[in-house]
């Protein structure tokens, strides 16, 4: 019996967030040579929790944060179909529960949300040699789109 129930974030979720967070940015260190080597923050979570164009959500199993993720409202651009769409991130599951399909019901719960807000495109960014975020992402109806290329002038 599944006894996962994923719900909006809080700001007393926000110590477990904030370890979450670390988790993401050391899984991304491997693939991004451009992160600083001193500890960094990607969000701004107490503010995430509280803007209305943005969904911030957990997992739960009996009363313990598991994972998180979020969708956030952006104004697409002006050439594309879509006026807006919504983009997803903080993708998190802690490791004793990865492979038990926590990422696919939030990204379920969030589409969910999208939806209610009118928004009928979602977008995700992964790092292109992170192969078994892809698998996942595909096994659950994302499609590739686009591969950000740089250059880095200084090597």
């Amino acid at each position: 019996m599944d006894q996962t129930i994923i719900r909006k974030a809080t700001i007393e979720d926000l110590e477990k967030l904030y370890q979450f967070e670390q988790g993401v940015i050391e899984a991304e260190r491997p693939y991004d040579s451009t992160l600083k080597k001193e500890k960094i923050h990607y969000y701004n979570l107490e503010e995430m929790i509280k803007a209305s164009h943005i969904e911030v959500l957990v997992a739960e199993i009996e009363s313990k944060i598991i994972g998180s993720g979020y969708a956030r409202i952006e104004k697409a651009k002006h050439y594309l179909k879509h006026d807006i769409h919504a983009y997803l991130g903080f993708m998190y599951v802690h490791p004793e529960h990865r492979g038990k399909g926590i990422n696919k019901k939030i990204i379920e719960a969030l589409k969910n949300w999208a939806y209610s807000q009118n928004v009928t495109e979602l977008r995700l960014d992964v790092y292109f040699n992170n192969i078994s975020a892809i698998k996942a992402y595909e096994k659950i109806g994302f499609s590739k789109h686009m591969i950000e290329m740089r250059f880095n002038l200084e090597e």
